[in-house]
């Protein structure tokens, strides 16, 4: 299918500055590791790769959705290559991404899908800034997710993969599709709104 090179290597992308994120977790407060990660929505955007987040504002019509759900797929197989690269660190990645796992599913699905909507509005404005050469929104607006809790699904999905595998539980499959489905929300509300 269509854009599945690219998907993957959105995916690698996004688990790289996740895992640059969770190396520096324990270093004032994650600030430098937030602002690092902004590298992977850089590079997606200069190099048009097809994330799910970057992708999901600006769709035309339901008949795209099959399309963005294998992109979702493609993002999530570059994640899970990075991911597996992450169990061979000396760093303490899994540990950190276990930390994040634990919580998004102590505040559940609904909480947490919820949050996610505000990932999803500042990706699609970040993008947009972005595919129009203006890329201090994307150092700005990656942090800014981060710092607030915001959960993005490519990022949790490396966070997810990172994981220890006795971390694997229905509820977790359940929390990743609040997230995407909080992503999608987050990242079209915009239109909804500009429309009423």
């Amino acid at each position: 299918m269509k854009d599945t090179g690219s998907s993957i290597l959105a995916g690698i992308c996004i688990g790289i500055a996740g895992w640059v994120n969770l190396a520096l977790a324990g270093v004032g407060k994650g600030i430098p590791g937030a602002i690092i990660f902004a590298f992977g929505l850089l590079a997606v955007v200069h190099y048009k790769l097809r994330l799910y987040t970057g992708t999901a504002g600006f769709i035309q019509s339901a008949a795209e959705l099959p399309h963005l759900l294998w992109i979702l797929l493609g993002n999530i197989v570059g994640t899970l290559l990075v991911a597996g690269l992450a169990r061979l660190s000396p760093l303490p990645i899994c540990d950190n991404a276990a930390n994040i796992l634990a919580a998004r599913t102590a505040i559940g699905p609904l909480k947490a899908g919820l949050l996610a909507i505000g990932c999803g509005c500042i990706m699609t404005t970040a993008v947009q800034f972005g595919r129009e050469g203006k890329y201090l929104l994307i150092i700005f607006g990656v942090p800014a997710f981060i710092i607030c809790g915001f959960p993005h699904c490519i990022a949790d999905a490396f966070y997810i993969l990172a994981s220890p595998w006795s971390m694997y539980t229905p509820a977790t499959l359940l929390l990743y599709v609040a997230l995407v489905l909080g992503n999608f929300i987050g990242c079209n509300l915009y239109r909804v709104l500009i429309k009423l």
